[in-house]
């Protein structure tokens, strides 16, 4: 390791007296000028400015707020460049106002940003494809635009740090260079084979594909202007396992910086009436990137060009999985409703009973004080029974179902506003759902930090067809079940149940501690394949099959997904985040 690193280091300084400061020998009408006076200043050592003000490598890249730090946080550690906090926050916030990227240009990555554990196909370009998402996300490569000159610089870095890149296979079966013989025959287009190395072939779907002037950003950044988000927003998310929250929150402006923000978060977990209240303080990049912190929770909103929705993920600061995702609509003083505590109504069931299904909240804001039971509609065969107490966010009711009222979704009207398809009305539960189908969570705790993985359990309606897995399915929502964890034989005496982890009455995963476990054959890490079982409470056992054997007996409603309990991230790109 220590050679390789040695070795890196020549090669870029090979590179660097090759190119003196990286001069740049691109078109004269390309680059950015950097009229700041702090950029100038703390970077124009290393970055010369030419006569039009435009700096080497800075002027001629574009990218997203999230790489921008990056590269600041690079030029601190590995190039010793002195700066204070507020310094290197300055920096940031005019580099990504003043070369960022275009919302067009973000929407398709949001994901990134909002730091999403999803699988993303990038189907553009393979070659590119393979050598990029072998060490990190290729929404980070999308997250910027460049120049020719500068994306064979940042080609050349990668291998300069990283020698080993250029032969040692990445997701493909080659590495940067080309290690196959060359190829003679034609392919299946009849074109002559592209004998080139693979990153040169990646290079110019770069260029042509990101390149530093785009009609977007040359649209937006005349347009932008800094975003009037002071007011009162309703709040609509859905959080694993916890299901759909509802709340408001107070945005007031800053002052003293511009684009800065102070915020008052309120919302109530539906299902469960938990409330929650916190504080925080938001910045907004590029005109519409919203960056907010509040308590060990932090926020990534895209904000709409009307100024009038903003949508995105707050999710942990320590454990990046654990998130809401969220929708922010501004309010004015007309009544809205956001939702209710119930997701589904049995069916000849009425208020006046001890089931909680039957008692419904409905979630909003500006709601009327004083309400009658004919002034609140929820559709053909259910009726307010009574109202039991209204307040301006919240109104709470007994309903009654009708026993032959259709099954299928209803709406939600009150005092002249209505919320399409808030719940539904159902006459059993024919099946149960686990998502996410197939999880994954990684050992840690002693030098690594764990991932968890939260599960839910949905019930499942067959519909007006009575066949489960057709279009007309309804989803009942969260479902009471008891949670479990059964072994997934993959080899012979599989025992991983016993060494991942443990999963809570909540549905919540948490692994087993990262090392090798003595008490484990081999002195193996803790990590396998388990199911996780939902079995459905409170609710009638399916019956036999018709021409089962007598002694068959009555099996309860169960639905499961797939665990994988695998090694730490040894790469955690976002860690030293959470400490700012």
């Amino acid at each position: 390791m220590v050679r390789q690193a040695a070795l890196g280091l020549m090669v870029v300084a090979a590179l660097a007296a090759a190119k003196p400061a990286y001069a740049q020998t691109t078109p004269k009408d390309e680059g950015i000028p950097v009229d700041n006076a702090l950029v100038r200043s703390k970077c124009g050592s290393c970055h010369r400015a030419d006569d039009k003000g435009r700096m080497t490598r800075i002027s001629y890249r574009r990218a997203t707020m999230e790489n921008w730090e990056r590269t600041i946080r690079r030029m601190v550690t590995l190039n010793h460049v002195a700066l204070e906090p507020a310094d290197a926050r300055s920096i940031l916030k005019y580099l990504a106002d003043r070369q960022g990227l275009a919302p067009e240009e973000v929407r398709p990555i949001e994901f990134e940003a909002e730091r999403r554990t999803i699988e993303y196909a990038y189907k553009a370009d393979e070659t590119t494809a393979n050598l990029c998402s072998s060490c990190h996300s290729v929404s980070r490569v999308m997250s910027e635009r460049r120049t020719k000159e500068e994306w064979d610089l940042l080609i050349a870095m990668h291998r300069g740090y990283y020698p080993l890149v250029d032969n040692q296979p990445l997701n493909g079966p080659q590495g940067f260079r080309r290690t196959r013989p060359i190829e003679t025959e034609p392919g299946p287009d009849g074109r002559p084979p592209d004998n080139r190395h693979p990153v040169d072939r990646a290079l110019e779907h770069l260029t042509k594909t990101y390149p530093l002037q785009t009609s977007e950003w040359s649209a937006w950044s005349a347009a932008m202007q800094p975003p009037k988000l002071a007011g009162r927003w309703a709040v609509v998310g859905s959080q694993l396992g916890k299901g759909a929250i509802y709340g408001q929150v107070t945005v007031a402006a800053d002052a003293g910086a511009p684009d800065s923000f102070t915020t008052e978060i309120r919302y109530t977990v539906a299902r469960t009436g938990e409330s929650v209240s916190r504080s925080g303080k938001a910045l907004v990049y590029t005109g519409y990137q919203w960056r907010g912190r509040g308590n060990d929770w932090r926020e990534v909103l895209f904000v709409e060009r009307d100024w009038k929705e903003m949508w995105g993920r707050w999710f942990s600061g320590a454990y990046d999985e654990t998130g809401i995702d969220v929708k922010l609509t501004r309010l004015s003083s007309d009544p809205v409703v956001f939702g209710t505590s119930a997701t589904a109504l049995k069916r000849g069931s009425t208020g006046s009973t001890a089931s909680s299904a039957q008692n419904v909240k409905i979630y909003g804001a500006n709601l009327p004080a004083t309400v009658r039971p004919e002034d609140i509609g929820l559709g053909q065969g259910v009726k307010v029974a009574r109202v039991i107490s209204a307040r301006p966010e919240e109104i709470a009711i007994d309903v009654d179902v009708d026993a032959s009222a259709l099954i299928g979704a209803r709406d939600v009207s009150v005092a002249g506003t209505v919320k399409p398809a808030v719940l539904v009305v159902y006459d059993r539960i024919d099946a149960v759902k686990v998502e996410p189908v197939a999880g994954m969570a990684r050992v840690g705790g002693a030098v690594f930090p764990k991932q968890l993985q939260q599960f839910e359990a949905i019930g499942i309606n067959n519909g007006p067809d009575g066949k489960l897995g057709t279009a007309d399915d309804l989803n009942l929502g969260l479902v009471n079940v008891k949670w479990s964890l059964e072994e997934y034989p993959a080899t012979f005496g599989d025992d991983d149940i016993q060494f991942v982890g443990k999963l809570d009455e909540s549905g919540l995963f948490t692994p087993n501690v990262d090392g090798p476990n003595p008490k484990r054959s081999g002195n193996r890490n803790n990590v396998g394949d388990v199911w996780v079982v939902a079995e459905l409470l409170d609710a009638p056992a399916t019956p036999p099959a018709p021409g089962s054997p007598p002694s068959m007996s009555v099996q309860p409603l169960r639905g499961r997904a797939h665990l994988l309990v695998t090694v730490p991230l040894y790469m955690n790109w976002f860690t030293e985040d959470t400490k700012q």
